[in-house]
């Protein structure tokens, strides 16, 4: 039996058929829409949350798991003296990693919790690693070292159609550099550090796809990428075409294009897309 237990939260996008596979118990945030509760899990998929947000009254509001909840898991995870690494979402964006370092303190089981300074794929990275590393028998410090390798060297963008839930979220203060007039503006950003910084603003898809040219002549002078990732709020085929492109370079490159959760989704907006990687 596994001697380390791997936890993360459900803003970490990965197939579930890999989260099964390397066992990794998933904590699910939830999301308000109209006063009503949604756990988010499997049962709220991407695009029916996309549905529900396209015609609710104001922005959807998200919760990080209650206290109590990470508790029971992490009991019930270190039962059998096993311990827990539990891996979060950046405290920039949710009070997810807060709560879940308050259970560890209270929990029977020794846990470590980490703030993987991410989110989405970005997360996924580090746990997926943590959790082939927890499969292989691994020790608590290997795992958390590999866990820092892979943060170190992650990148993070985001590219966003629409400004609106940026500013409803009142997260456009921290998007320093952005054009006062934000109609029909799109924007690409570097998420580093829990900041959002702009590297390439304009009006139409040819600031995507001047950026995302860039994007790729950079990647092709690396021989280190260990990992790609594509994620979209309900922009399918602009991230199909990115996929292609990045195939393009790495042609044996399993690169997943999935679709964001609902807590990542209410920040982004509609036909947001991220683009993440790692190296070596």
């Amino acid at each position: 039996m596994t001697n380390v237990k791997i936890v993360t939260d459900s803003s970490c996008t990965m197939l579930k058929s890999v989260r099964d596979d390397l066992d990794i118990q998933m904590m699910p945030l939830s999301v308000m829409i109209d006063g009503v509760v949604y756990a988010d899990d499997d049962h709220l998929e991407g695009e029916q949350f996309m549905e529900l947000m396209s015609t609710a009254k104001a922005l959807p509001k998200t919760s990080q798991p209650p206290i109590g909840e990470f508790v029971e898991l992490y009991d019930r995870l270190g039962a059998d003296g096993s311990e827990v690494i539990s891996i979060h979402m950046t405290k920039g964006l949710s009070g997810t990693v807060e709560a879940a370092r308050q259970a560890g303190n209270i929990s029977s089981a020794n846990v470590t919790v980490i703030d993987s300074d991410f989110t989405d794929q970005g997360l996924s990275f580090q746990v997926i690693q943590a959790a082939k590393l927890a499969k292989n028998g691994a020790s608590v410090p290997e795992i958390l070292a590999e866990i820092n390798h892979v943060k170190e060297n992650t990148k993070l963008f985001i590219g966003i159609s629409t400004l609106d839930n940026l500013v409803k979220g009142g997260r456009i203060s921290r998007t320093t550099g952005l054009l006062s007039n934000i109609f029909n503006m799109k924007v690409v950003m570097d998420f580093e550090h829990t900041e959002l910084i702009p590297v390439a603003k304009g009006r139409g898809m040819k600031t995507f796809n001047k950026w995302f040219d860039e994007l790729k002549n950079e990647l092709s002078t690396l021989s280190n990428v260990r990992q790609i990732g594509i994620s979209h709020a309900d922009g399918l085929e602009l991230a199909n075409g990115f996929k292609e492109g990045l195939q393009a370079l790495f042609p044996d490159m399993e690169i997943p294009v999935l679709h964001t959760n609902p807590v990542i989704a209410t920040h982004t907006g509609k036909s947001a897309f991220a683009i993440m990687y790692y190296t070596d």
